[in-house]
């Protein structure tokens, strides 16, 4: 004699369900709410708490940078010196603060040559097209081809030492991917259905470029701006702690970091501190790019 098996049925998954005036069990749908990209308002009050310090840094640091007191020379940090101090006594946070003019000004040097010069080419080549294209677009490849560190200090032995001549030749440095997403995007408007209205409806060439190419091509260029604007400030560091950026005692972030790698053992936070700084406000900038470039697909 065979003996039934008796199995065990999942349990359906019943929505959520509320009663409706009539007494009836009614569905009621679950509305997953968005989630709020702290991580970006995080970003924008970094580089924003940055752009501060640049404009008023007396209202964060009301000290002199450049002086201090030599009894309070390699104090860690504490509530009186947040950075601590440096080997001359300097207060370490103000001199942090009051070098984001250099870095940053730097950054907006850098950005403001690559984004005129690259966007210029971009929109040259990919409007006109043809011969000219392609010889542009061959000086671009050569860019490319050179090591950007490379070519910035060849760009800073020709025209000198200093901030403003290391962020024109980090700028120069940035003109190809400017001029390659410029050509691109230019290239990819002329070829809409909208432009083709434009010049079917007797609009030149000049007045289609101007209201319809030019305005729909620059917001890929907004967002690559900004990334480059955090990349402009690594580079300054970097050339400022090689030696090639703002001579001492000047307090630009590159050089406070070069200024403490020989106390790395004794005294960590002349490198670790500056050097966080850097980074934080390094991938702030690129935070943001990178939600502007997400705005713009």
């Amino acid at each position: 004699m065979t003996v039934p098996v008796l199995t065990t049925l999942p349990t359906p998954v019943i929505p959520e369900q509320e009663a409706d005036a009539a007494g009836q069990a009614s569905i009621r749908p679950r509305v997953r709410r968005p989630s709020r990209p702290w991580g970006l308002y995080l970003a924008i009050a970094v580089v924003v708490l940055a752009i501060l310090w640049a404009v008023i840094p007396g209202a964060f640091a009301p000290g002199d940078p450049l002086t201090g007191e030599p009894a309070d020379k390699l104090l860690p940090p504490s509530a009186a010196h947040w950075f601590g101090t440096d080997t001359l006594g300097r207060d370490l946070f103000g001199r942090v603060v009051h070098g984001a003019v250099h870095s940053l000004s730097g950054a907006l040097i850098a950005v403001t040559v690559g984004l005129g010069v690259g966007t210029l080419i971009g929109a040259i080549a990919g409007a006109v097209g043809g011969v000219l294209d392609d010889v542009l677009m061959r000086v671009v490849d050569v860019l490319l081809a050179i090591p950007g560190l490379l070519l910035s200090l060849s760009v800073i032995i020709l025209l000198g030492f200093g901030t403003v001549n290391a962020a024109i030749a980090v700028g120069l440095g940035s003109i190809a991917a400017f001029a390659r997403l410029m050509r691109a995007e230019v290239a990819r408007v002329r070829r809409t259905e909208y432009v083709e209205a434009a010049y079917g409806s007797g609009a030149t060439f000049f007045a289609v470029l101007r209201r319809h190419v030019l305005p729909n091509s620059l917001t890929p260029i907004v967002a690559l701006a900004a990334l480059q604007f955090g990349a402009a400030i690594l580079a300054i560091s970097t050339l400022g702690f090689l030696g090639y950026g703002a001579p001492p005692p000047t307090p630009e972030w590159g050089l406070l970091i070069a200024e403490g790698r020989n106390y790395i053992g004794t005294a960590w936070w002349l490198t670790a501190l500056p050097g966080l700084v850097v980074v934080v406000v390094v991938l702030s900038a690129n935070r943001i790019s990178h939600r502007l470039g997400r705005n713009t697909r």
